[in-house]
């Protein structure tokens, strides 16, 4: 019961179904989700680690870079389930297009470049 409440939670939020929908083209940095979504990167941050907690993201660090990517098929089932029942649900999502077409010029931005700009 406990997994199927914190996936509950994780899901029920738009800012984190658009974090998921968005690692669909990959692994992501925090400055590259930051840009996409236009909120403060604590929030980010807040919202990351509620979507970590439910097991619907990994993370992995490198150096002072954190990214996120989607779990691998060996993840729980009940993780499976729900981001497949997201992808469904949203396919043809207007704010989940358009999310889609912005993070495709985000790709065009060398990570480093943008967390300098985020940062200054």
């Amino acid at each position: 019961m406990q997994e199927f409440m914190t996936i509950t939670k994780a899901l029920a939020d738009a800012n984190r179904v658009r974090v998921l929908l968005a690692l669909r083209a990959g692994e992501l940095c925090v400055c590259q989700i930051t840009e996409l979504l236009g909120l403060a990167t604590s929030t980010i941050s807040k919202h990351l680690s509620i979507l970590t907690q439910a097991g619907l993201i990994l993370s992995r660090k490198t150096e002072r870079w954190v990214y996120y990517r989607l779990p691998d098929a060996d993840a729980p089932v009940v993780v499976r389930e729900a981001l497949d029942w997201v992808n469904k649900s949203l396919r043809q999502d207007e704010v989940a297009r358009n999310d889609a077409a912005t993070l495709k010029k985000i790709l065009k931005i060398d990570p480093v470049e943008l967390c300098r700009r985020r940062c200054s």
